[in-house]
C-alpha cells in the first residue's frame, strides 16, 4: 500500500518535465527537419577527399530499394495505415525514413515471436533507413492486453529493471551487429557508431527506453494534454480491447489505457526525435492507430505512418514459438545455440520455405531453388531446414554462436565405423 501511495503521489505532482506536452503548444520541435533527415559518410577521410563529402540521398553505394515491396513479396506486411509509404519508399529523393519498433521487458530474455520486428527493422536498415529500438521501461509497467486472454501478472520494480537490462542487451547486440555490416557495405566508418548508453543519433541504429520520457509526466498532466484527444468508444472499438471484454476476467483500466501509452511514444518520438514510422505485429494494430491518430489531432500534421507484419505462426495456424522444452528464447543465457539451431532443423517440409522469406535474408530466387530441389528425387534430408537454422542462428547469436552450434550438433551425430 505504502509503494501504491507512493506511486500515486508521483503521479499527481506538478510536471517538471521539459518534454511533455503543453496546452496550447504543441508545436513540432525545433529539430524536426534535421532529425528526419541524415547522411552516411563516405569511407574516404575527409582530409584525403578532393571531392564533397558522400551522402546516402546524393549518391549512395548500394541503390535505396523500396522497403515495402521487399517486405511484401516476403510476406512480411500484414497492415499499413497508408499506402503512402509505400509512395514515399518508392521515391529516391525522399528522405530517409525512421522506423521504430518497441520491446516490453515482460521477461528476461525475448521469445522467438519477437524475432520477425528485428528482421523487418533489419530490412528498413538494408534500404537506407534509420532504425530505432524502444525498450518499454514504462509500458512494461503496465503490459499490453494485445493477444492476452488474461492480465498480465504485476512484476515488481526489481525484476523489471533486471528483464530491462537484459533484453536491451540482447536487442543491442543482434541489431547493432546487423547494422554494422550494412554500414560497412555502405561506406561507413566503422568507429562512428553509437554508444548505446548515449542519446546522440550519430549511425543508423539507435536505441531508446521510453521510461527516460514517463519517469516525470504526471497523471494529471497527462489525462489534459492527451487524453482529452482519446475518444472511448474509438478505444473500446480496438480488437485487443473487444476481446477482453467478452471474456470472463474482462479488462482493467490499466491495460485500458496501454494504448494510450504506446500511443503517445509515438507522439514524442515523431514530435522530438523526427521518428515518422512505427512496426508491429499484427496484433499491435490498436497500440499503433493510436500513435498515428494522436499525432493527427494533437500536432495536426501527416506523415506518421505504422505498419504491421504477421504473428509467426505454424502451417495450422498455431504460434511457431514453442518447444518440448517450452519457449524459444533468443538470449544464450536462457537457450544455448546448438538448442536455438536445432529447434529449426525441425521445422517440417510444409514450413521451412515460408520462414526462410519470413526470418532470413536470403535472395528470394535462391529461396526458390531450395523449393524446387526439396521436390526433386535425390534431395538431401534437412537441407533447406538446415540452411534455415545457419542463417537465422547467426542473425541471432552471431558467427561465433552458429560455429558453436554446428560444431555441436555435429559432436553428437551417430558415427558410422567400418569393421576391419
Amino acid at each position: 500500500m505504502a509503494a501504491a501511495s507512493a506511486a500515486m503521489t508521483a503521479l499527481l505532482r506538478p510536471s517538471t518535465s521539459p518534454h511533455f506536452l503543453k496546452p496550447n503548444k504543441h508545436r513540432l520541435s525545433p529539430r524536426f527537419p534535421r532529425l528526419c533527415s541524415f547522411s552516411l559518410p563516405s569511407s574516404t577521410p575527409q582530409n584525403l577527399s578532393t571531392t564533397p563529402q558522400t551522402t546516402i540521398e546524393a549518391q549512395p553505394k548500394l541503390a535505396i530499394t523500396n522497403v515495402v515491396d521487399i517486405l511484401s513479396e516476403r510476406g512480411l506486411v500484414d497492415s499499413m495505415t497508408s499506402d503512402d509509404l509505400r509512395s514515399v519508399c518508392s521515391n529516391p529523393n525522399s528522405i530517409p525514413l525512421k522506423v521504430y519498433c518497441g520491446f516490453d521487458p515482460t521477461a528476461e530474455s525475448l521469445q522467438l515471436g519477437n524475432l520477425i520486428g528485428m528482421v523487418v527493422l533489419s530490412w528498413f536498415r538494408r534500404c537506407g533507413h534509420k532504425t530505432i529500438a524502444v525498450i518499454g521501461g514504462a509500458t512494461g509497467r503496465v503490459g499490453d492486453p494485445s493477444g492476452k486472454s488474461l492480465e498480465r501478472p504485476e512484476l515488481n520494480v526489481e525484476t523489471i529493471e533486471k528483464n530491462r537490462a537484459g533484453i536491451r542487451a540482447l536487442v543491442y547486440k543482434i541489431l547493432h551487429r546487423a547494422s554494422v555490416e550494412v554500414d560497412l557495405e555502405m561506406g561507413c566508418i566503422k568507429d562512428e557508431y553509437l554508444n548505446p548508453e548515449t542519446n546522440e543519433y550519430c549511425s543508423c541504429f539507435a536505441m531508446e527506453d521510453n521510461f527516460n520520457w514517463w519517469k516525470d509526466i504526471t497523471l494529471l498532466d497527462f489525462l489534459g494534454d492527451v487524453g482529452r484527444y482519446a475518444r472511448v468508444g474509438t478505444m473500446m472499438a480496438k480488437d485487443s480491447v473487444k476481446k477482453r471484454l467478452m471474456s470472463e476476467g474482462g479488462i482493467s483500466f490499466t491495460e485500458f489505457t496501454y494504448q494510450l501509452l504506446q500511443g503517445y511514444d509515438f507522439l514524442h518520438m515523431f514530435k522530438n526525435m523526427g521518428v515518422n514510422v512505427q512496426i508491429g505485429g499484427s496484433d499491435q494494430w490498436g497500440n499503433i492507430t493510436a500513435g498515428t491518430e494522436l499525432i493527427r489531432k494533437i500536432l495536426q500534421v501527416e506523415g506518421a505512418y505504422g505498419l504491421t507484419f504477421p504473428l509467426l505462426l505454424n502451417n495450422d495456424g498455431s504460434k511457431f514459438e514453442k518447444s518440448e522444452g517450452g519457449a524459444i528464447w533468443l538470449s544464450p543465457a536462457m537457450m544455448s545455440p546448438y538448442k536455438f539451431y536445432q529447434y529449426f532443423l525441425s521445422v517440417p517440409n510444409e514450413d521451412v520455405v515460408r520462414f526462410l522469406k519470413l526470418l532470413t535474408f536470403l535472395d528470394l530466387k535462391e529461396i526458390q531453388e531450395l523449393e524446387e530441389t526439396m521436390r526433386k528425387p535425390g534431395y538431401l534430408l534437412k537441407s533447406a531446414q538446415r540452411r534455415l537454422a545457419e542463417e537465422v542462428t547467426r542473425f541471432v547469436h552471431g558467427a561465433e554462436g552458429l560455429a558453436e552450434a554446428m560444431k555441436a550438433t555435429e559432436a553428437v551425430k551417430p558415427r558410422v565405423f567400418e569393421l576391419v
